[in-house]
């Protein structure tokens, strides 16, 4: 049978709903508008093959995507209208395009016919229907198709795009007309694309594993290209083999468990005291899937988290522009990090009698992770309320299931959980860590479920945070997905405010949640507002009750926010830095404060 004869008339809006069904995409996330009724009136006819979930605000159906694909590593779609509708989603495709998170942003536009004569919504000064020059830096790549034969192509191409390489969110701008025209068209295939990763070069695979082998102070940074390219199993197989310790970037945190004896955290501002002092003291790096931002190297300053040089690196990565960018490379090579770390493992086992543990370099990092543990611990116990940070982690740790999902949103909460929990698999906490936005958790959380039906999802939020989007209490009770929203209330946008403590004097401007007229501080009844949208609710009142409270809120497996009130004075220890030039920046002050209380290093 020929091509001619298979083809069949569909509308542009069947022939998408037809090809996301077929590569199994299991939900849409998105909100209403004219521009895409279109395509609403395709997923309507195709209810029985795939779920629609209507947001509140566009933000929230992005972040949905974002967190779904961060906890199950296949990617949905969204659809939103022209207008504000898609420029609602800007801040959900950056998040999504800096943390290498891939979702397929369906965006509806004017119709062609009244392109150029200023319709309703029509974005574009300099080009007619231009929403894609919107997001043109939040995006591997926009298609517009203008007629509804270009959409098979233009849906396949932005598909298969999302996931090639290193993945990212893809556009696929499309006006009204376009989903509601026909186009005869032969039906998609129903076969996934399977991209299989390449090893790097075996020469210089060889010659960085012989480098490594000979250091005295070897580590490796596993960065969220581990956790991205399923490389975790690779990763802990050779660390044990060659026994080399292990730290991760924050972003990378779960590539290997935190409790493993060759693990010990994440690095960078505010990483772990010896995650630092084993990257600082480091003679051979090998660092996989790490993209060395600021973040998480203490600034590029030298001697806080890395000394390259005199330290020799070992960069591994998929992709090129990530190589040698930051710091200059001893080898760097291109390569899937599943792929290379197999075979060094294979070449590792060739050229060692057998697994090496232990060493001064091991005793040194143990003594230090032992010390930060126990230095975290006592601060732990205090009862005071509010609560101190490190009573609030420890209670998190204690209460929250270890198969759960946590979601850190953005804020100075989003620091002590880097430095604090205990990561214990690929994908057990997801964040926005590189455009750092804010919403992200208390959106995102709905889409991590929905991601992991059979596993609790916690999402740990500011009050900053928490009021961006809390449009998604709503969701949550409409389709009923049972999450759970710790508040982590300290009245403030307290990131920011400790910044302009720590460098502008102490003078403080709009960071501090008050009432202007009386300078009292001030705070919503978060626990009233989740009651009046149907979601059940506590505020935890004193220290005892904390754990019992959290195991509660998850037991009860449906929507329900605890808000906890947490004193916002009390800030993270500092085992790295920061830069923000010409600012001056800030000293690492853990030592400082191991002496104050008396223990010894």
């Amino acid at each position: 049978m020929d091509s001619q004869s298979r083809a069949t008339l569909m509308n542009g809006a069947d022939i998408i709903v037809d090809h996301l069904t077929k590569q199994g995409v299991p939900y849409l996330f998105g909100l209403c508008g004219h521009g895409i009724t279109g395509f609403m009136d395709a997923a309507f006819k195709a209810q029985n093959r795939i779920k629609t979930i209507s947001t509140h605000h566009e933000q929230t159906a992005g972040h949905m995507a974002d967190a779904y694909y961060k906890v199950k590593g296949e990617p949905v779609a969204t659809f939103t209208s022209c207008g504000p509708g898609s420029a609602n989603l800007v801040v959900a495709l950056a998040a999504a395009m800096m943390d290498s998170s891939a979702f397929l942003a369906i965006t509806g536009n004017v119709p062609t016919g009244q392109f150029n004569r200023g319709p309703f919504q029509e974005t574009g000064r300099h080009f007619q229907g231009d929403f894609p020059s919107v997001i043109r830096p939040y995006v591997k790549r926009s298609y517009q198709p203008m007629r509804a034969d270009m959409v098979q192509l233009a849906v396949t191409q932005a598909w298969d795009q999302l996931t090639a390489g290193r993945p990212g969110p893809v556009n696929l701008d499309v006006p009204l007309n376009v989903f509601v025209e026909e186009a005869s068209v032969v039906p998609s295939s129903t076969v996934k694309a399977v991209i299989n990763g390449a090893p790097g070069n075996p020469k210089a695979l060889s010659a960085a594993l012989d480098l490594l082998l000979k250091a005295s102070q070897p580590v490796i940074i596993a960065g969220q290209g581990v956790i991205l390219g399923k490389a975790c199993d690779a990763l802990l197989a050779f660390a044990e083999r060659t026994g080399i310790p292990v730290v991760t970037s924050p972003n990378g945190k779960g590539a290997i468990p935190d409790r493993h004896r060759l693990a010990f955290g994440a690095i960078g501002r505010n990483g772990s005291y010896a995650a630092n002092d084993a990257t600082r003291n480091a003679d051979v790096i090998l660092a996989i899937g790490f993209s060395f931002d600021d973040r998480a190297t203490s600034a590029w300053l030298d001697g806080y988290t890395l000394s390259i040089p005199p330290s020799k690196l070992i960069q591994i990565d998929i992709d090129p522009t990530e190589i040698g960018r930051n710091y200059p490379t001893e080898y760097g090579i291109l390569g899937d990090a599943k792929a290379s770390l197999e075979l060094m493992l294979d070449m590792a086992e060739a050229r060692t009698g057998g697994p090496r543990e232990g060493g001064a370099w091991f005793d040194r990092l143990a003594r230090g992770r032992e010390v930060w543990r126990e230095y975290q611990s006592g601060l732990a116990l205090s009862d005071q309320m509010p609560l101190r940070p490190e009573r609030l982690m420890a209670a998190l740790s204690r209460a929250v299931p270890e198969d759960a999902v946590v979601a850190s949103d953005v804020g100075v909460h989003h620091n002590w959980i880097i430095q604090l929990m205990d990561t214990l698999r690929p994908r057990h906490l997801i964040h926005s860590w590189g455009f750092a936005a804010m919403g992200f958790a208390t959106s995102g959380i709905l889409g991590a479920k929905l991601a992991a039906p059979d596993r609790p999802c916690v999402a740990v939020v500011g009050d900053g945070s928490f009021l961006m989007t809390p449009h998604a209490l709503a969701t949550a009770v409409e389709y009923g997905i049972p999450v759970v929203w710790v508040v982590w209330n300290n009245s403030g946008f307290c990131s920011i405010r400790d910044i302009q403590h720590g460098m502008f004097g102490g003078r403080e401007l709009a960071t501090a949640f008050e009432i202007q007229r009386t300078g009292e501080s001030y705070s919503p009844d978060f626990a009233m507002m989740a009651k009046s949208m149907g979601v059940a609710s506590h505020r935890v009142t004193h220290a005892g009750e904390l754990e019992d409270a959290i195991a509660m809120a998850v037991k009860a497996n449906v929507p329900y926010l605890l808000e906890v009130p947490v004193d916002r004075e009390i800030r993270p220890i500092g085992t790295g830095s920061w830069d923000l030039p010409p600012l001056p920046n800030p000293e690492p002050n853990f030592l400082k404060a191991l002496a104050a209380r008396g223990i010894t290093f």
